[in-house]
């Protein structure tokens, strides 16, 4: 695929909550019309009451806000917030039904992923940071690692096109009233950086964020970076990159090395032998939990954004990354990227990885074989 690049954006990379959550209440409380905020959680926890309070106050402003969150991934989570925010004056949806996470059936695994923020048609937050305390890990490691971006300039208008069409969506879904009519957008420059929203849906963009990345794969000369925090790809972009790391690329992955989804954790590793014979360089990130979604090529091509390179991602849910083709930008992700692997990464060792015990290596292929067999089941097909 081809993309269209908006020239005329300024992009700021956040890293972290610690990053984001402040700049996004800054942008609620300058609001002076309008408000879009989806996401994936929305959690009844101090930073959750910090977003709603500032939610509210930009509500009370006469400021119109709509908030669109996943039901099942607050599933809950948001009760307390919700009422806060409706006490608030302010419009709530809940993108689809609350499923059991045993459900099987293909159209109920359809989850709102992405992460989108519109303040005024005049900024936008994009990225993989979901509205819930990143401090609050499970044996109270640091904060999960993790990006967002935030844009000024034309693409605003591409980020709150997506986000008035699904509110629309889900309101009639939900015999509600469609999103009222929005402030003129902001389409002035703001910068000299090119980027484009690239979406995942179910209907004509079902493969776009892979293609995305298969496309700057196969075209990449010296260097491919992903960091993504459930990895497990279809046989299309495994090739990809084996065929990148062959033919001279230097191919470095940064992956979980936390346990976080059993299942997952053990049967991505079955994948690791043919990369790691390949050429291809694995690291694993145990400082925290890794959460970012993010890659470098050829310090130019970056994306940041919602999508992990799993079939939930690339097959059943909605996602939203952007990709930027501009080398201050990629340079600063790169040099993170970097830092994060050198100071909280351990290197898989090709020697080592083939020589692990057998009781290990049973439990990767099982964990495998269930997962195909999951993938089967919702359809996954091998040639993806």
């Amino acid at each position: 695929m081809t993309l269209e690049f908006l020239g005329g954006n300024k992009l700021q990379l956040l890293v972290n909550g610690n990053a984001y959550f402040p700049a996004l209440r800054r942008a609620f409380d300058a609001a002076q019309s309008e408000i879009y905020l989806e996401t994936y959680i929305f959690a009844d926890d101090e930073t959750g009451r910090r977003i709603a309070a500032s939610l509210v106050r930009a509500a009370e402003r006469g400021v119109k806000v709509h908030v669109l969150v996943d039901g099942f991934g607050s599933k809950g989570l948001f009760e307390q917030t919700r009422q806060l925010l409706a006490a608030g004056n302010i419009e709530v949806l809940i993108f689809g039904p609350k499923t059991s996470p045993l459900t099987l059936r293909r159209n109920r695994l359809r989850r709102l992923h992405r992460k989108l923020v519109v303040v005024d048609a005049r900024v936008a937050f994009v990225g993989g940071i979901n509205i819930i305390d990143d401090r609050h890990t499970p044996r109270h490691t640091p904060p999960r690692y993790d990006y967002a971006v935030r844009i000024e300039g034309p693409l605003v208008g591409r980020v709150l096109e997506q986000s008035e069409q699904l509110w629309r969506r889900v309101s009639w879904a939900s015999l509600r009233h469609g999103a009222q009519r929005h402030p003129p957008v902001d389409a002035a420059v703001r910068g000299t950086q090119h980027a484009v929203l690239v979406v995942r849906d179910n209907f004509r963009h079902r493969s776009d964020i892979e293609d995305a990345y298969l496309e700057a794969i196969r075209g990449a000369h010296k260097e491919v970076i992903i960091a993504n925090a459930y990895f497990f790809p279809g046989t299309r972009f495994r090739h990809a990159l084996r065929a990148a790391a062959r033919r001279g690329v230097r191919v470095a992955l940064l992956l979980q090395g936390r346990v976080e989804y059993v299942l997952l954790h053990y049967a991505s590793r079955a994948l690791y032998g043919s990369l790691l014979d390949a050429g291809v360089e694995i690291y694993e990130y145990h400082k925290s939990f890794l959460h970012a979604k993010v890659a470098v090529i050829d310090r130019r091509w970056a994306t940041v954004g919602s999508s992990n390179i799993d079939p939930f991602s690339l097959m059943l849910a909605r996602e939203a990354n952007v990709v930027v083709d501009d080398l201050q930008f990629s340079r600063e992700l790169r040099r993170s990227l970097l830092d994060h692997m050198r100071s909280g990464a351990k290197v898989v060792r090709r020697r080592l990885w083939h020589h692990q015990p057998l009781w290990r290596r049973l439990l990767i292929w099982i964990a495998y074989g269930c997962a195909r067999l999951l993938m089967g089941l919702i359809g996954y097909g091998g040639k993806r």
